[in-house]
């Protein structure tokens, strides 16, 4: 079965390089905007601002889970060593969670959206900023992995691949 899949490059990946950054950074870039629209429009009273937020949010929403899809693939084919593993699991840990938190958010506002309330209510707004800390967190996490431990990275898959680490 192995003879079909392709052949791991220097990343240790089938494909070129890795794909989960990409669409993580997306879903990041798309939180915060969304969070930061949303607060603007509660303090400006600009409900266009809303209509902003709930695209975004709609949009990290998909995208969250994309990333997740990529990232469990090169989780499992970067070898992670032992010093890695701790954190490696705790990316992994949280980001599962914050894909479910970032979709409970995403229906708590699509309900808020379909009630047309011309103000979000605070408990919303307290919510969206604890989001926004988890994924601090979380990209910190995931700045570890790539920064400190270098996964997926040339000279880490080589140590790796040349019994080193």
């Amino acid at each position: 079965m192995f003879k079909y899949l392709p052949p791991l490059n220097e990343h240790n990946l089938p494909y070129p390089d890795t794909i989960h950054p990409i669409v993580v950074h997306f879903a990041i870039a798309m939180v915060l905007f969304a969070v930061f629209c949303d607060l603007l429009g509660y303090f400006t009273k600009n409900s266009k601002l809303y209509e902003v937020s709930w695209w975004n949010l709609t949009f990290a929403t998909v995208s969250i889970f994309i990333a997740i899809i990529f990232g469990q693939i090169e989780a499992g084919l970067a070898e992670p060593y032992a010093a890695s593993v701790s954190t490696l699991n705790a990316h992994t840990i949280l980001g599962w969670s914050l894909s479910g938190i970032l979709a409970v958010v995403t229906a708590w506002r699509y309900v808020i959206r379909l009630q047309e309330r011309p103000q979000l209510p605070l408990p919303y707004l307290a919510a969206s900023v604890l989001l926004v800390g988890l994924v601090c967190i979380q990209t910190y996490l995931g700045s570890l992995l790539v920064w400190v431990y270098g996964l997926h990275t040339i000279p880490v898959v080589e140590a790796i691949r040349g019994g080193i680490l």
